[in-house]
């Protein structure tokens, strides 16, 4: 059985964990600038098994609005060029025969607003997680009450510092939140 202290630990882990796939998650929503984050979520059919894009080509940003993306494997560029036309980008692939050029059109104000949704979304997703971690330690530390394990006293001081963990991280996410809109309404 795990001591209250391995519980903060562990908690206090997951957390972390969780606002660092928030930031991850961030990075895939779109500015107006070309990131080769932008395409981390698109997998390719590669030879029957879905393969991530990063895994079957070179992405690099010649410029700030131009993505290039040079597949590894030349039979592929087909693959690849169909697969970013299907995702949720919204970017069309021009394929020349040995690179596909991705050009990042500005950003109209509606499009800047829609991605400030998704990133609040995205956020919120996040902030349901630590939330979770929070019911679940606390949960764990009731237990520990129970069985008698740990004192009453020591329950509540317990939960209290799980609440600071909670909000520690929730402004983590905020934080970041606040870096992301500003990040996508800068022209």
């Amino acid at each position: 059985m795990m001591s209250a202290d391995d519980i903060l630990l562990e908690t206090e882990d997951q957390m972390q964990k969780a606002v660092e796939a928030t930031q991850r998650n961030f990075n895939t929503i779109r500015t107006g600038r070309a990131n080769a984050s932008l395409l981390d979520r698109i997998e390719v059919e590669y030879y029957g098994a879905p393969t991530p894009l990063k895994a079957l080509a070179n992405i690099s940003t010649p410029d700030a609005t131009t993505l290039m993306i040079q597949p590894f494997d030349g039979s592929s560029l087909t693959t690849i060029e169909k697969a970013i036309s299907m995702s949720d980008v919204g970017l069309t692939p021009n394929n020349d025969g040995k690179v596909i050029r991705l050009n990042i059109p500005p950003l109209t104000s509606e499009r800047r607003q829609e991605f400030v949704k998704t990133a609040h979304k995205v956020a919120e997703e996040g902030r349901v997680s630590i939330r979770n971690q929070r019911r679940n330690a606390i949960d764990a530390i009731k237990k520990l009450e129970k069985a008698s394990d740990i004192s009453e006293d020591e329950s509540r001081d317990y939960q209290d510092e799980i609440q600071k963990l909670t909000d520690k991280y929730v402004a983590k996410l905020d934080d970041a939140l606040a870096a992301k809109e500003k990040d996508i309404t800068t022209v």
